[in-house]
């Protein structure tokens, strides 16, 4: 029995396409919507990633910048919801299992984790392992971390997942016996997620951020700052390599970039492309691009007017520019999408859907049968969520030639998330990479997924996403979630048009980081591995 069962790999693929040319800037797409053209293009391919070879330099402060920053800021793992919180929950605590590049699930405070059944797993801890106060890790802290997930109170992100956890038991003070509701091989991937990092028993404050991971907390600011220090009791020996890192939040994409440029900044997330333009003329600075499970969405509420009409929901994803996003407002740095969250590379894809083409005359035909002919509707965008604004500039003008007047309404980015997000009859999400398609599915798609966007509730599809985690048999599992993926083509309202290539920028002084496909920033841990070159 190994102690990762191969259903846990995923096949990641070759990054080392050459990009096309992209010979429509911003600003001349701008000009396309003015004027209300369509136009279409070929899938893009992706650029070279280098990694050169050095020996890493111990020491330094090195200081980065996301692009979300708001006062819900979190230290507490079952709290955190964006790439900012990702970036700095993996700072301060650590997971039974972490994913390397290839998106496989490697030991990390779990010395090993086996199944023969994917119900019942044994988990041995790491010997050693201590947490920033000096306490000792033991079995008492993964049983308190991963069950407080369960408990309404929390509110925790990933309290669907948690669900699954039967009983949690003590075996040794090194081991835990972990049953679940049902089989899911996929476990090993799950506890690698930021949710279940875990924490010290009986944790009921976050201010110090007491955890077992590279760095300890020594200030943070929500929505400004976080700045941590070396952890010279990290579990793995000779990492970090920086004596200090800052993460901070700032919204302004301008102001990020420019901070890079002038050498206030050594690592930057969420550029685009006109950015990596910038950068990369200059000569001084690096471009991570990944292809990636990211996408922003427009999110239809299926449960309130208009989008409970079936026929509106098809009449919007008829009227989705879709090449004409990815040639213009990515530049390339993306890849068409077809309204599921399984990208076109994943070996889950369901290739037998036919691409959703823009047809005008179809999403007319749709939202006269749903009785919307020449009714008005209100599309929320914000400036942070990348495409969203030019998305629904483009809705707008495609709507009229559809019989649809949509008028379209920027809101600030600050309080996004909790005011908007899911609440507005249309509007915008942006979901970052999820290791695996259960945890996708399980947070964004279940009826009872606390983060259902859009509202959907199928009994068939909940039944079909408990039924793929029980299956170790990859031909039926791949049938599992094909038949899953056309069930949300057809019914629900998220509508994905494309897929965004994650791109960071980073001074020629930073070393050690690559492209990861499982998130920005390396994975959101940029901090452990990056060294700063003298």
């Amino acid at each position: 029995m190994s102690k990762f069962r191969k259903e846990f790999s995923r096949v990641t693929p070759s990054l080392t396409q050459a990009i096309n040319d992209v010979s429509i800037s911003r600003r001349g797409m701008m000009k396309l919507l003015s004027a209300g053209a369509v136009m279409s293009t070929g899938l893009i391919g992706f650029p070279e990633m280098s990694f050169a070879a050095e020996t890493p330099v111990q020491g330094g402060k090195m200081r980065a910048a996301v692009a979300n920053a708001s006062a819900t800021d979190t230290l507490d793992p079952a709290k955190g919801s964006n790439s900012g919180d990702y970036c700095r929950l993996f700072m301060f605590y650590s997971g039974l299992t972490e994913l390397d590049k290839s998106l496989v699930a490697k030991p990390a405070l779990a010395e090993s984790i086996e199944s023969t059944d994917g119900i019942t797993w044994q988990i041995k801890l790491r010997p050693g392992v201590t947490f920033h106060d000096g306490k000792a890790l033991n079995a008492q802290d993964v049983i308190f971390s991963l069950n407080r997930h369960k408990d309404p109170a929390v509110a925790s992100t990933a309290i669907t997942q948690a669900k699954q956890f039967d009983s949690l038991t003590a075996v040794s003070p090194t081991e835990i016996k972990l049953v679940l509701t049902q089989p899911n091989f996929d476990i090993p991937v799950v506890l690698a997620t930021s949710p279940f990092l875990i924490l010290q028993e009986n944790t009921k404050e976050f201010s110090k951020a007491v955890g077992t991971g590279p760095f300890k907390l020594k200030t943070f600011s929500p929505g400004v700052s976080t700045v941590g220090v070396k952890n010279p009791n990290y579990w793995k020996p000779g990492l970090p390599y920086l004596d200090e890192v800052e993460l901070m939040g700032v919204t302004d994409q301008a102001a990020r970039v420019n901070a890079l440029m002038s050498g206030d900044l050594h690592i930057v997330a969420t550029l685009t492309a006109n950015d990596v333009k910038r950068l990369r003329q200059s000569g001084q600075f690096g471009v991570m691009e990944s292809k990636s499970g990211m996408y922003t969405n427009l999110i239809v509420r299926t449960d309130v007017k208009p989008g409970s009409n079936e026929d509106f929901v098809l009449g919007m994803k008829y009227l989705q520019p879709r090449e004409m996003m990815v040639k213009t407002v990515m530049q390339g740095f993306g890849q068409v999408a077809n309204d599921t969250p399984v990208p076109p590379w994943h070996p889950m894809y369901n290739k037998d859907l036919p691409q959703r083409p823009l047809d005008i005359e179809k999403a007319k035909y749709h939202f006269k049968k749903a009785g919307m002919a020449g009714a008005t509707a209100e599309i929320i965008t914000t400036q942070n969520i990348e495409g969203s604004v030019e998305g629904g500039q483009l809705l707008q003008q495609l709507g009229r030639s559809a019989g649809m007047n949509f008028t379209v309404r920027r809101v600030p980015y600050d309080g996004y998330w909790s005011t908007h997000w899911t609440k507005d009859p249309l509007g915008y999400g942006s979901i970052n990479p999820r290791p695996t398609i259960d945890l996708l599915l399980s947070q964004f798609y279940l009826s009872e997924a606390p983060n259902n966007e859009s509202g959907w509730k199928n009994p068939q599809f909940d039944q079909l996403v408990i039924a793929a985690r029980g299956e170790s048999d990859q031909t039926r599992r791949k049938q599992m979630y094909g038949d899953m993926q056309k069930l949300i083509y057809d019914h629900c309202g998220t509508i994905i048009p494309t897929f965004i290539s994650t791109l960071d920028g980073h001074s020629s002084k930073v070393k050690g980081v690559e492209a990861w496909p499982s998130g920005m920033m390396m994975g959101y841990r940029f901090h452990e591995f990056a060294w700063l070159a003298s």
